[in-house]
């Protein structure tokens, strides 16, 4: 049986999920067999696995850092928000229904098998289960029920790393206040803190660091700098959306609306790593400007997106850079909005059956039902028309995952009509930009339209700098970690 580390979070965006990469990563290098692990996880941003089974973005990236395929048992709880109040929930990799979040805390301790079970399955074929909790485990109200922080940490007696966020002000209180609303069997879990995101001299901090070491009776693992590095995030409060100003002297633009349910940003991570181009996520007017390429990206709520769309002023805008030739591009909800109607009879999405007219820029009428279709799919594209029928004949891998149906036999990219001027496509596949040479070709029929030449943006192999990113990740993270207490913290596990 596999042993165990966990790391918490004094509160939600510490940087939990990077910590847990990077440590996965250094494990990994270390000459261990190592998985990552999160048994329930609230985010937008999902994936599907070579089996069709969905989970969270969060545990992909660990687990791509691990050198292993991602496997659902490592998220075997997922929480998709449909509402402020109410998620889909994923157990396992399927629909089990919507809930509200009272409805969902009643359900809970029928989960906590299926949870144990996942956990004990991976830790039976590995060396080391690196574990994420969710928010904070100070969350008083929440604590009864909890199966993600230190209640899972007590059903598999995994010893804690706490980490704090400096960046955002009082790690001290931060660290020491979450600590002291543990209970005493909680507490001696903790086996060390973490202060991450720290600008400044360490020497500085020093002082500190030992009157919080004796407070909380335990050891500082780590102070973490902080680093830029472009490795996926989960959910909406990536760094990624503070990117909205026009792109000043980049030479192409693309912006990607910032819609209220944005799902699966990452989808076009791909571009981020061109010399010259920007990457920008919208969600004014005012901000919009004039970009070369239009994106709308995937949602969770299709129908009431396309109407902030319609409200604020957005539609009238992507329409008009339509009618001017710019180039449109719709990914799953954002490829429905873009059709001609979008309807929901079985509300799937809403608590009363709707139907609303699309903007009328591809030949698509997309109507929800109650199953969801989640695959990997890959294949040739073939059929496409107009500005991008260059991508004709060019592999792709990537994965669905909708509700909605739009229609039989469509090709892999829709084209607005199959005028060779056409501009306007859509998609359902979830990382299309992703596979060798599809992002290339993008950009460089972007140049030919703007009369730029190609070779001043260079080109991106998307796999290859991912792992170089969580090789630096490894890297900063053994500079600035005490890896000699994690790993005495691992040995003391029999």
């Amino acid at each position: 049986m596999a042993k165990n580390i966990m790391i918490q979070g004094t509160m939600s965006n510490v940087g939990k999920s990077l910590l847990a990469a990077g440590l996965c990563r250094i494990l990994k290098q270390d000459g261990y067999r190592v998985a990552p692990f999160k048994s329930q996880n609230m985010a937008l941003n999902s994936f599907i696995t070579k089996d069709g089974s969905e989970m969270g973005r969060a545990q992909v990236v660990q687990a791509e850092a691990a050198g292993i395929d991602p496997d659902v048992r490592m998220n075997p709880i997922l929480l998709k928000p449909t509402t402020d109040v109410g998620s889909q929930v994923i157990v396992l990799g399927q629909v089990m229904g919507n809930m509200t979040a009272v409805e969902y805390y009643k359900h809970k301790k029928e989960l906590v098998p299926y949870v144990i079970k996942a956990y004990n399955e991976l830790a039976a074929e590995n060396d080391i289960i690196v574990i994420e909790g969710a928010g904070s485990p100070a969350e008083i109200n929440l604590k009864q029920e909890d199966i993600v922080n230190m209640g899972f940490a007590r059903m598999v007696n995994a010893p804690v790393l706490l980490a704090g966020d400096i960046d955002r002000g009082g790690v001290f209180a931060q660290l020491y206040g979450t600590v002291a609303l543990l209970e005493p069997e909680e507490r001696a879990l903790i086996k060390g803190t973490i202060v991450n995101k720290f600008r400044g001299d360490k020497a500085i901090l020093e002082p500190g660091l030992v009157t919080l070491e004796k407070l909380c009776g335990v050891p500082v693992a780590g102070v973490i700098p902080y680093m830029h590095l472009d490795i996926d995030d989960e959910d909406s409060l990536t760094e990624r959306f503070d990117n909205r100003s026009a792109g000043g002297r980049r030479l192409i633009d693309i912006a990607v609306i910032r819609i209220p349910k944005i799902s699966n940003f990452t989808d076009f991570a791909a571009f981020d790593g061109y010399e010259n181009l920007s990457v920008r996520y919208v969600d004014r007017v005012a901000d919009l400007g004039d970009p070369d390429m239009i994106i709308i990206p995937g949602t969770k709520s299709t129908i009431a997106d396309l109407k902030w769309l319609r409200e604020s002023g957005m539609e009238a805008k992507i329409l008009q850079a339509a009618d001017h030739d710019k180039l449109i591009f719709g990914i799953c909800g954002g490829y429905q909005m873009l059709g001609r109607s979008v309807a929901d009879p079985e509300m799937t999405e809403a608590d009363t059956p709707e139907e609303i007219k699309g903007m009328g820029l591809l030949p698509i009428e997309t109507v929800f039902i109650g199953e969801k279709r989640q695959t990997q799919t890959t294949g040739v594209i073939q059929g496409v028309y107009g500005e991008l029928a260059c991508l004709n004949g060019m592999a792709f891998e990537g994965y669905e995952i909708h509700m909605g149906r739009s229609g039989e036999n469509l090709p892999v990219i829709v084209s607005m009509s199959d005028d060779p001027d056409c501009n306007v496509f859509g998609s359902y596949i979830h990382g299309i930009f992703d596979a060798h040479g599809i992002a290339d070709t993008v950009v460089r029929v972007l140049c030919e339209k703007k009369g730029v030449d190609p070779s001043e943006l260079g080109t991106f192999d998307r796999a290859a700098y991912k792992d170089q990113q969580y090789d630096l990740l490894a890297e900063h993270m053994r500079a600035n970690l005490d890896m000699d207490l994690i790993y005495r913290i691992l040995d003391e596990q029999k």
